[in-house]
C-alpha cells in the first residue's frame, strides 16, 4: 500500500454496490491509490466504522434504511478531523438539486470510473458539507443526536432524550443515564423535532412522552409550575409564558 493511499469507507446498503465501488478504487489506482479501511451496510455501521479507522474520505450512499446517508453525514461532522463526503445516489432529481445547490459532491449511480477519480482528487482538500447545507437537505427528523466527547463521538437515540436545554453556547442533552453536551441551536432543534418535544422555558425543550405530570413550585407565591419526568427526579420549571403548556398537556 503506497504511504499517499487515501484511506477510503464505503457505505451502502446493498452489497453488489459496495463490491462495485471496491472495482472502481482498484481501476483508478494507479492514477490514484486508495485503500479500503472498510465497508459497512448500514449507518450506524458506519459510524462505528469511522471511529475507529479514522478515513479521509466516505463514500456514502444516500438512500439506505433506518438512518439515511444524510443524517450520517451529520453525525461524521462531530469527528475531529471530520472526514470528506462524497455521495453516491441513484437518479433523484430532488436530491441532484439539493447537491448542486449546496455545492455538496456526489456521484451518480451507476458511478463512472472517471467520475469517482474526480471526486477523489478533490477530497483531501474539500471541507465536510456544511452542516446547514446537511440539515437543509434533509427529509425526515434525524433519528440520534451525535457529542463528541474525548477524543469519541456518542450517538444519542432520539426516544432516550429526556430534555434539551441551552446553556451558553451549549446545549445539554439529558437521558435517564446521563448528560451530553452538544453544540447545536436550541431552536433549531425545536423546529426539526417539534412533534417529539414542547418548549417549557426558553432555554428548554421536553420530550412529550417524558412528562408524567406537573406540580406547583413549593415557596413559589404566584405558584409557577414544574414539569415531573418519567425516569428522573429533577424538576423543570415552567416559565410563565409557557403555562399554557400545563393546560394544553393536562387534559
Amino acid at each position: 500500500m503506497s504511504a499517499n493511499a487515501l484511506k477510503v469507507l464505503i457505505v451502502d446498503d446493498e452489497e453488489p454496490a459496495r463490491s462495485r465501488m471496491r472495482d472502481l478504487l482498484a481501476d483508478i489506482g494507479a492514477a490514484l491509490p486508495a485503500v479500503v479501511v472498510g465497508e459497512a451496510g448500514n449507518g450506524r455501521e458506519a459510524l462505528a466504522l469511522a471511529q475507529q479507522q479514522r478515513p479521509e474520505v466516505v463514500l456514502l450512499d444516500v438512500r439506505m434504511p433506518g438512518m439515511d446517508g444524510i443524517e450520517v453525514a451529520q453525525h461524521l461532522r462531530a469527528f475531529d478531523p471530520p472526514p470528506a463526503v462524497i455521495f453516491a445516489t441513484a437518479y433523484d432529481s430532488y436530491a441532484i438539486r439539493a447537491f448542486d445547490l449546496h455545492a455538496v459532491d456526489y456521484l451518480l449511480k451507476p458511478i463512472r470510473a472517471a467520475r469517482l477519480q474526480e471526486a477523489l482528487a478533490r477530497a483531501r482538500a474539500a471541507r465536510p458539507p456544511r452542516a446547514e447545507a446537511l440539515q437543509a437537505m434533509q427529509r425526515a427528523p434525524r433519528s440520534c443526536l451525535s457529542a463528541a466527547e474525548r477524543g469519541k463521538v456518542h450517538l444519542i437515540p432520539l426516544e432516550d432524550v429526556l430534555y434539551l436545554r441551552a446553556e451558553l453556547k451549549y446545549v445539554t442533552v439529558r437521558t435517564a443515564a446521563r448528560e451530553y453536551l452538544i453544540e447545536e441551536s436550541l431552536t433549531r432543534l425545536e423546529q426539526e423535532f417539534s412533534e417529539r418535544f414542547v418548549r417549557v422555558h426558553r432555554n428548554c425543550l421536553v420530550a412529550r412522552a417524558a412528562i408524567r405530570g406537573f406540580e406547583r413550585a413549593e415557596g413559589d407565591a404566584e405558584g409557577a409550575w414544574q414539569v415531573l419526568l418519567a425516569g428522573l427526579d429533577e424538576r423543570l420549571p415552567v416559565s410563565r409564558r409557557q403555562q399554557h403548556v400545563v393546560r394544553e398537556l393536562s387534559r
